[in-house]
């Protein structure tokens, strides 16, 4: 009797054994679960950088996965999450690249994600020429903002002081000077019958221009807008918007306000700083995100009117922004700092750190406007080069259209318009 229990032990151990066995094969065995999958999809790229978007399907997280470029290895990190935006850099300009993910350590056992092409974008040139125009014959005449609907049809709008038919001082400025491609012109845009000093300009098209938000250029006809209650009293500082019926302006004391359906309506923003400048960025759905300058911290402003706030990590003021994406944005006050990848990031280059007006149109040309505000400072996509104008000029904006750069701002009592082409 004590053998055959002795037996039944044995032999239940020996069971528990091999079921202890078996689950410990299961469990150290490197086979990857069924219905993985890996989606790669190019979302942008510059002169030196790629933006990739990783989706997996049933992949157990965390996962520790491997970037291949050009069939080489190139890293590994550890994925968290099954939507995720990887980002690139040190490439170089003009080059093919391929990128893949493949998922565990063992590329002969692991999970492939499709291949995924790109070229790198070329940089363009740091040459260019730039001619000066002054005007104002008395008092203090100077340009605030300029708009660019191609070589032959500028707008810029501020302050200019001419005499009268006699040679006598006029009181009454011009608040607005458009080239034509061959001469400017000045002109009084009234609104309610009185002249004003125009802050800022917007142009959609050479038949839609808008001027301070309180003025429309449309089809050949200058349009008084009805400005509510609501909006008066603040001064506009910024136009920016997709469309006439998107249309968004900021200014002095927290205003923000958006012009939708033949109206405006106010914003609430939650603050009381002055607003410098918004620029919308492309978020790859078909909206915008505009982002807003506000001293020292930048604001978010999304399709639905709501608010957030993005505070710096740096002792900076924030007088400017432009971005293409929200992957890469450019925000200069007195510095320039870029807002990658949602983190902040300054540049340690000596020739943009006193720069405070910035505007572009692709990765591989950014301009902006350097302190002591004659120095037009390029960026190519992969270096920086500077045009420096003449030494008295000071300018208070900038815009970039194709081939024209054109900068404005005042020389002495002189209103100042330097036109940049490459």
């Amino acid at each position: 009797m004590l053998f055959i229990n002795y037996c039944k032990k044995v032999l239940t151990g020996f069971l528990l054994f091999i079921s202890l066995f078996i689950i410990s094969i299961s469990c150290d065995s490197t086979e990857p679960p069924a219905n993985i999958s890996l989606t790669l999809k190019l979302e942008d790229v510059s002169c030196t950088e790629a933006w990739l978007q990783l989706k997996t399907t049933n992949l157990q997280l965390p996962n520790n996965i491997t970037l291949f470029i050009n069939d080489l290895q190139s890293r590994t990190f550890n994925l968290t999450t099954a939507d995720t935006l990887l980002y690139i850099d040190s490439l170089l300009p003009n080059q093919n690249y391929s990128f893949q993910i493949i998922s565990f350590y063992n590329p002969e056992d692991g999970i492939k994600s499709n291949t995924v092409n790109a070229t790198t974008m070329d940089t363009t040139s740091h040459n260019f020429t730039w001619q000066t125009f002054e005007f104002g014959q008395h008092s203090s005449s100077t340009l605030y903002d300029v708009a660019i609907i191609d070589e032959n049809n500028i707008w810029a709008v501020g302050e200019i002081y001419m005499n009268d038919s006699l040679g006598n001082p006029d009181p009454t400025f011009y608040n607005v000077v458009h080239w034509d491609g061959n001469t400017w012109e000045l002109k009084r845009i009234l609104y309610q019958g009185g002249i004003w000093t125009i802050k800022t300009i917007y142009a959609f098209n050479e038949s839609d221009i808008w001027f301070s938000g309180y003025m429309r250029y449309y089809n050949g006809n200058f349009i008084e807008l009805t400005i509510p209650i609501i909006l008066q009293g603040w001064s506009i500082n910024k136009l920016w918007g997709t469309s006439s019926s998107d249309l968004y302006a900021v200014g002095n004391n927290g205003n923000i306000a958006h012009y939708q359906n033949g109206g405006w309506t106010k914003i609430e923003s939650g603050t009381s700083i002055d607003f410098q400048d918004i620029w919308g960025a492309d978020n790859k759905n078909g909206n915008f995100i505009k982002y807003i300058a506000a001293d020292n911290h930048m604001l978010k402003l999304y399709e639905d009117n709501k608010v957030e706030s993005v505070n710096f990590t740096q002792n900076m003021i924030l007088l400017s922004i432009w971005g293409k994406t929200p992957y890469l944005l450019y925000t200069a006050g007195n510095g320039t700092v870029l807002y990658k990848n949602y983190e902040w990031e300054t540049l340690n280059n000596s020739s943009v750190n006193h720069m405070y007006r910035v505007r572009g149109q692709e990765y591989n040309d950014v301009f902006g406007i350097s302190s002591p505000g004659n120095i037009i400072n390029h960026f190519n996509g992969y270096s920086w080069s500077s045009i420096e104008t003449e030494s008295e000029n000071k300018y208070w904006s900038i815009s970039v259209s194709g081939n024209t750069i054109v900068a404005v701002g005042y020389k002495l009592d002189q209103a100042v318009i330097t036109i940049i082409s490459k």
